[in-house]
């Protein structure tokens, strides 16, 4: 089947205000409270078809832009302006262009616009992020199939005209091959705040939802596990003692560290290593971490040359700015880069597409990771999760539902929440009076996303969402 051409009709945006049950922290920030976007799009294909998507994405402070003299309030504002650009160019684009035709259009342009007004790339392309998934849902939608069919078959017509490394690559075939599984792993977060025993859990939290490290293990049976890291060396390794103290009760685990950009050089990385390897407390864990996650601040990480540092594969995140950021990142000593929703769906496969290439002939030297740990019962995890699953990742980071009580922490009714759980009961359950993801095991049961649309088979209660409004 050819990549069906068509327009776009128009763009809604909404969004909807989420507070976190447990505050959290990464890098330099504290998070109590967040707000996720929402967005529905509408086609006409050229034979007349209608159909609508949608998409959801939290808009998370001082991720995107870790400017210091930006308040919370101006990053989200900042999000909301990028969504606002990006839906303005689509609808206005009156030609008839196939999904990835459109966000090719504007790639360029939407980034250039974004730096007049200080909007960073990874900021301008949020906004066509969020917007390319519910094109990609009306496109399924107005086809009859589903995502994992449609990326497949490449009816968003995916081609190599943005990522000129990738010339002469078999991408039909690429895409073609790829398999989705029908469950992953979680990989649970264990951010600077978070307490670790029982005996440190200060927090007061006004449910019965696990709140400890211990805790979370005891009731999801997660295998998998993400440390963040504050860039101070021995702070660093002292709370890795005590998370391995947890972890070594398990029979098997694996981690996987993220330095948040908090490491002010390759010097301050190796010590920490040093500080690591020289800890007996932390041989097991060393053993088991599969790789280190953006320790350098995304101003000097791609211009510092850590290929030689290595001890463990290190990862792009932040860095992961623009489409020839891996490419670049392989050249300083980099052999993973993140596929979050929040970046597009189009990067993390024109990546994955990267990772095949580069490891042809050779053993599997480039890999792709899951990554983001603030996605939403509901549109959002869905999406990232069918996104994940088709990629082949074996586990990925998740623990919005940790952070946030589930469907009841964003504001969702009961009806809604209802809708959710019967359209796809092995995903969600219900406890504690409200819905929420279903870990089992460690695992994520995705088997319903293999639906006709973008992993979903209800919406959201637009009636119960706010417009956006851009201060």
């Amino acid at each position: 089947m050819a990549a069906p051409t068509f327009r776009v009709t128009a763009i809604e945006l909404y969004e909807r205000p989420v507070v976190l049950r447990i505050p959290f922290r990464f890098g330099a920030v504290t998070v109590t409270h967040a707000t996720q976007a929402f967005v529905r799009a509408g086609i006409e294909l050229d034979d007349g078809r209608r159909a609508h998507g949608a998409a959801a994405e939290m808009m998370i402070p001082k991720w995107f832009d870790k400017a210091p003299h930006k308040s919370n309030a101006d990053n989200i504002s900042d999000l909301r302006r990028s969504l606002l650009a990006a839906a303005s160019a689509y609808v206005v684009q009156p030609r008839a262009l196939t999904a990835f035709g459109h966000f090719a259009l504007h790639y360029a342009e939407l980034i250039e616009s974004g730096a007049r007004t200080e909007l960073n790339p990874l900021i301008a392309n949020y906004g066509p992020a969020v917007i390319d998934r519910a094109i990609l849902d009306a496109v399924c939608r107005a086809v009859g199939v589903s995502f994992f069919v449609a990326i497949r078959a490449n009816l968003p017509g995916i081609n190599t005209g943005l990522t000129p490394d990738l010339k002469g690559f078999d991408l039909d075939q690429f895409l073609g091959r790829l398999t989705p599984s029908t469950t992953i792993e979680a990989r649970h977060t264990v951010g600077m705040l978070d307490p670790l025993v029982r005996g440190d859990a200060s927090l007061q939290v006004d449910d019965v939802l696990p709140v400890t490290l211990e805790d979370v293990i005891a009731t999801y049976g997660n295998r998998y596990f993400k440390l963040k890291l504050c860039g101070d060396a021995r702070a660093d390794v002292l709370r890795l003692v005590r998370i391995a103290a947890v972890l070594d009760r398990l029979p098997d685990y694996a981690i996987t560290l993220d330095g948040n950009e908090q490491y002010e050089d390759r010097a301050a990385i190796a010590e920490f290593w040093r500080e690591v390897e020289a800890t007996p407390a932390l041989a097991r864990l060393a053993a088991r971490t599969l790789y280190l996650e953006q320790p350098l601040p995304r101003g000097i990480a791609l211009d510092t040359d850590l290929s030689a540092l290595a001890p463990v594969p290190l990862l792009i995140d932040e860095s992961d700015a623009t489409l020839d950021a891996f490419p670049l990142a392989r050249t300083a000593g980099y052999t993973g880069v993140s596929s979050k929703s929040c970046k597009g769906v189009y990067k993390s496969l024109l990546n994955a597409a990267r990772c095949t290439q580069w490891n042809a002939g050779g053993p599997p030297r480039y890999f792709l990771s899951g990554e983001d740990l603030t996605m939403q019962a509901g549109l959002a995890v869905q999406q990232d999760l069918a996104l994940a699953a088709l990629l082949g990742l074996r586990h990925v980071e998740r623990n919005g539902h940790h952070y946030v009580d589930g469907f009841s922490g964003q504001g969702a009714g009961r009806e809604e929440q209802r809708h959710f759980l019967a359209a796809h009961p092995g995903l969600y359950a219900t406890s504690h009076g409200g819905v929420r993801l279903a870990i089992r095991d460690g695992a994520i049961d995705i088997a319903s996303l293999d639906t006709p649309g973008f992993a979903r088979l209800v919406e959201p209660d637009w009636s119960t969402l706010g417009p956006m409004v851009v201060a």
